[in-house]
């Protein structure tokens, strides 16, 4: 059974790559444009991991994390932050809202899948 990524950005171009990249090491990935479309999308995605972007419209990547985190479904689910963000205050705003780790874009296709990987335990 393949790993279920729900990938969350506002940019296509961003989508596109990550559904690309995650499709090859051999993941399900469901795609998500905000916070709010990732948790329209959450219940028949049933991610395994949720890896999603800061800056977003209308629910950003701190909204999506509360909102997973106080949920009761998949409050457990480990939640990856890929962001061009790398200012401490956000990293540690990011965990204490329940964030598992952080990557900075742009990726390195082979540490994202074996971050996933890793995170996730498979």
């Amino acid at each position: 059974m393949s790993l279920r990524i729900l990938a969350v950005d506002d940019s296509l171009t961003m989508r596109e790559m990550l559904r690309q990249t995650l499709t090859e090491a051999g993941f399900h990935v469901v795609l998500a444009e905000d916070g709010l479309d990732a948790l329209d999308r959450l219940p028949g995605a049933e991610p395994d991991l949720i890896l999603t972007d800061l800056n977003m419209p209308k629910m950003d990547g701190f909204g999506l994390i509360d909102a997973v985190r106080n949920g009761d479904m998949y409050a457990r689910v480990p939640i990856l932050v890929l962001t061009t963000e790398s200012a401490a205050t956000l990293k540690d705003r990011a965990r204490t809202a329940g964030a598992t780790g952080w990557i900075t874009k742009p990726f390195d296709e082979q540490s994202l899948v074996s971050t996933i990987r890793r995170v996730a335990a498979v």
